[in-house]
């Protein structure tokens, strides 16, 4: 199942494949673009019970086996598992979602930048897998002129289409919410 999303950068993180030549910078560059342009004005428990639905919403719509976190430091502010999603999605929740708050970048992005040495952040001895995940799917939540206040996360699709999923749920609530502030 997947997400329906473009992969527009042609980096595919999960193939061990020759990669296009640039494609890794290209896709950090796009995250990177991500980080900038994702940015609450402030994030309260209706923001993430509204993340958490539209989430839901998308998941249902295309049938995708996944389960959804939003995470604000101990507190789970909203969880969830649609049919298909397993246990193994709640341990990658919460690896990827530690990477997340630790970093304060998405955790494909922690990830990619490991890459750029030409091998994996998880090869290095510091980097414990039984804790983090530095795969795709763990968004912070982003307050303009605080940081990174929550982390958002799926899991259960290939890591960029976790990462695209949530990014796409990011941007259409707050184009929502731009869009009932203009009214």
């Amino acid at each position: 199942m997947t997400a329906n999303l473009p992969d527009v950068t042609g980096y595919d993180p999960d193939s061990d494949a020759a990669q296009p030549e640039g494609s890794l910078e290209e896709l950090i560059g796009r995250i990177e673009g991500e980080i900038h342009e994702l940015q609450f004005p402030g994030f309260s428990l209706d923001d993430a019970l509204n993340l958490g639905l539209l989430l839901v919403e998308l998941g249902k719509e295309r049938t995708l086996p996944i389960a959804i976190d939003i995470t604000k430091g101990e507190q789970i502010l909203f969880h969830v598992a649609l049919p298909g999603a397993t246990p193994d999605n709640g341990h990658w929740i919460r690896a990827k979602q530690r990477t997340a708050a630790r970093y304060e970048v998405p955790s494909l992005l922690v990830g990619l930048r490991g890459r750029l040495r030409g091998g994996r952040i998880e090869d290095e001895g510091w980097f414990d897998e039984t804790v983090y995940a530095a795969h795709g799917g763990s968004f912070p939540i982003y307050v303009t002129g605080v940081g990174a206040v929550a982390t958002v996360t799926v899991s259960g699709l290939p890591q960029v289409q976790d990462h695209n999923l949530v990014v796409e749920a990011l941007r259409e609530v707050l184009q929502s919410a731009a869009a009932d502030g203009a009214q």
